[in-house]
Order: C-alpha cells, then structure tokens, then sequence
C-alpha cells in the first residue's frame, strides 16, 4: 500500500511541493481550518508531481505511451511542420491528461533525437481537436534504428502553462525513458510511422511507458474497442 502511495517526485516539481508546505505551514498559524486546506493543498501537489517506476516491455518494435492518461481522438493528420515529418498525413493518437494524471512524459521508443521544437501558441482545452495545432507545443522526432520516424508532441492545455523537456538533440533514447513533463492538465500527440496501425482505442486508458499503443512488426489493422 505504501509503495504505491509513497512514489518519487519529479525533480522539477520539488519546487512547488516545497512551496505547498510553506504555505500549508502558514495557514496552520491562521488556524486549523486553513491549516487543513493548506495540507491538503500540499498533498495535492505532491500527487500531481509523482514520479512512478514502470515496467516497459522491452521487445524491438513496440511502441508505448509517451503518457498517462485517455486516448482523446486516433485520427490521420499531417504532423506539425517543425518535426520534419513530411507533408503527408500520419496516425495521431492523442492522449489526454487530467490534472489528477501522471504528467512525466516517456519516449514512445527507442531512437535517435532527431529534431527538438518548440512553438508558442494559445492555451485551449487540451481535449479539443484543434488543439493540436493551436495551442503551445514541444515536438521531437525520434529517428529509429530502422530509419523509421515517430513524432511525439508535449501540448500546453487550459491551465498548463510550462513544458518542459530535459531531451536534447542527438540523444539516444530508451523505450519508456523519462524526458519531460506538462505542468498540469495537458495533452501529448503522437505521430505513427506510415503504414503501421494503432493498437488503441479511444476512450482506453494508457499507463505511459507501458501501455503498448502499436506494433512496427505487426500487421493487424487497427483496433476498435467499446466499453462494457
């Protein structure tokens, strides 16, 4: 029960739990009411900031979630220019994040960080469609072994205004490694090479790092799933 309770934190988030507990230690000198909401508040952000171990399947080909979180739309879009993906559209699965979601971002595969790039824009509901294109973005392309390209995409949503992204050009990425976070809620998209098919559904759940969203050695079409 601990061990699942009492998880890492993120380094980056440290920052804000210790800033929860400062202000949490001065409403408790206010009185016992603010002082609940002031623990509450720093327990709260420690949650949002958990950093979990996960256990990523580690056969060549798989592609996993880059995040927590619910498959939001499976759709076929032309990836954003900056990545370098060409003008063709691809597979996007995009997975949203709730405030109360894991917000550490996994590479989706192992490969090469091709190209890192970042692009202001507006802060929508990240759930929505157009939020892909509108809202404030950071893109890698990860260059794999076989050549192949897959595309992963940090969005800024509603109340998440810092992206932050600790891969750099040139790095050589394992399936499952941590390399960033959105702070609060936000979405992820990630880009498919041609020809390979979405093993997910929307609506499904992922476990980032470990949830297997395609298969580059696989030949199944793509799935479709209904809740029951």
């Amino acid at each position: 029960m601990l061990t699942s309770v009492l998880v890492p934190i993120a380094r980056e988030g440290r920052p804000f739990v210790a800033g929860g507990v400062g202000l949490a230690l001065a409403l408790l000198y206010l009185g016992p009411w603010t002082g609940a909401l002031g623990i509450a508040f720093a327990g709260w952000v420690a949650y949002f900031f958990r950093d979990p171990p996960r256990v990523v399947p580690t056969r060549d080909g798989l592609i996993v979630s880059p995040a927590d979180g619910v498959v939001s739309h499976i759709t076929e879009a032309v990836p954003p220019a900056e990545l370098g993906l060409g003008p063709d559209a691809l597979t996007r699965i995009s997975v949203f994040l709730n405030v109360f979601d894991v917000h550490i971002n996994r590479a989706p595969v192992g490969g090469t960080v091709e190209r890192i790039a970042y692009h202001s824009g507006t802060f929508l509901n990240a759930s929505l469609d157009k939020a892909s294109a509108d809202n404030e973005r950071n893109g890698l392309t990860l260059r794999l072994a076989d050549g192949r390209r897959v595309g992963v995409v940090q969005i800024a949503g509603l109340i998440a205004r810092r992206i932050v992204c600790t891969a750099r050009e040139g790095q050589n990425l394992e399936t499952g490694e941590r390399f960033g976070l959105i702070r609060f809620g936000s979405r992820t998209d990630l880009f498919l090479p041609k020809g390979v098919a979405p093993l997910v559904a929307v609506g499904q759940r992922m476990i980032g790092g470990e949830t297997v969203v395609a298969d580059l050695a696989s030949a199944e079409g793509p799935r479709a799933g209904e809740v029951r």
